[in-house]
């Protein structure tokens, strides 16, 4: 039986599906709500080049992805194609404002990668080229088909999330000591940033992963008051 795999028709343009068919593999188009390829009815795949992986954790949208793929997948997975180490090169020229931000991308890819791995517990697979994303699915495709795992529809109904469900993440993940994990159980728990951001220490503390002394914590943080002079004057002595 031939590997066949449910490619987003978004993928096109990456040239993998080309490569998939000929490697052999059977490919179907469709418009997929949550992952890039779906080997088998318990794993989809996310494949993200180096610098989409960049873009999706600035815009927000990587932890709303893996959030998603949990959801729906027993197996979820993340392909990471190209070389990591493009995002510690500082192009020649480089204006001083810019260095600082280009500078910080290594250490946030990999802070966000670890937030997958820990928090999402999703594998991530790293391939050098298209080629190998190929080789590396249509593996997984014939472990699954030997496994018996490959069997069944592929597809399955999926609602897909409110794009402003992004922005309410990024508002609640931007609190310190929430993070993106716990701002997804908030949201699912108050259903808007307002109710979650004026939840009380005991309705904070039943959140799974949060506990009495992050609810104080963040309550203290939301509660008190802004001495916006005091900070000014001290600001002032230091530079002095």
């Amino acid at each position: 039986m031939p590997a066949r795999i449910v490619v987003d028709g978004r993928e096109k343009s990456s040239g993998i599906p080309d490569l998939l068919r000929k490697a052999g593999a059977v490919i179907d188009f469709a418009q997929l709500k949550v992952g890039d390829y779906v080997v088998s009815p318990e794993i989809a795949v996310e494949r993200k080049t180096v610098h989409d992986l960049l873009s999706s954790i600035y815009d927000g949208r990587l932890f709303l992805q893996c959030s998603d793929l949990v959801k729906h997948y027993q197996k979820p997975l993340i392909v990471v194609q190209g070389n990591l180490a493009e995002l510690a090169e500082i192009p020649e020229g480089a204006e001083d404002k810019d260095i600082k931000k280009l500078a910080e991308r290594m250490p946030l890819t990999y802070d966000a990668l670890a937030t997958v791995v820990t928090e999402f517990r999703i594998p991530i697979i790293h391939t050098p080229s298209a080629d190998q994303t190929v080789q590396f699915l249509v593996t997984l495709v014939n472990k699954s088909l030997r496994e018996g795992k490959a069997t069944g529809p592929l597809l399955r109904k999926i609602k897909k999330e409110n794009p402003i469900k992004i922005q309410q993440l990024s508002v609640l993940s931007s609190v310190p000591g929430v993070g993106e994990k716990l701002a997804v159980r908030m949201l699912e728990k108050f259903h808007t940033p307002n109710r979650a951001l004026n939840a009380s220490v005991a309705e904070l503390a039943t959140i799974p992963g949060f506990g009495p002394a992050r609810a104080v914590r963040v309550r203290k943080i939301l509660d008190s008051r802004n001495n916006a002079k005091e900070i000014l004057q001290k600001t002032l002595f230091e530079q002095d």
